[in-house]
């Protein structure tokens, strides 16, 4: 897969468990909430609601690990030229 990605948290559905940001911290932060979000590519903590970052492609099997793994299913990786699921609780 080629196409940009981007990727988003719902912090409603986060358990703070970490593991997102284990597997890529390039992308995942804790904040002191204890809730994961996402960073921008300044490694600027994102914390608005629906706040995405893109997925630098070196780091797209670490994100997609982070989404598969994650206990809370929060992590939403999608396309951005049509904003369709590709990986994350909502993907077909």
């Amino acid at each position: 897969m080629n196409e940009a990605l981007e990727v988003w948290i719902d912090q409603d559905l986060c358990t703070g468990d970490g593991i997102c940001v284990q597997y890529a911290p390039e992308v995942f932060e804790l904040d002191i909430d204890g809730l994961a979000y996402v960073k921008s590519s300044e490694d600027e903590l994102l914390q608005a609601p629906g706040a995405t970052t893109p997925v630098p492609l070196p780091l797209l099997q670490d994100v997609v690990d982070s989404a598969k793994e994650c206990p809370g299913d929060c992590i939403h990786v999608r396309r951005v030229s049509d904003s369709v699921e590709v990986y994350g609780p909502d993907a077909e």
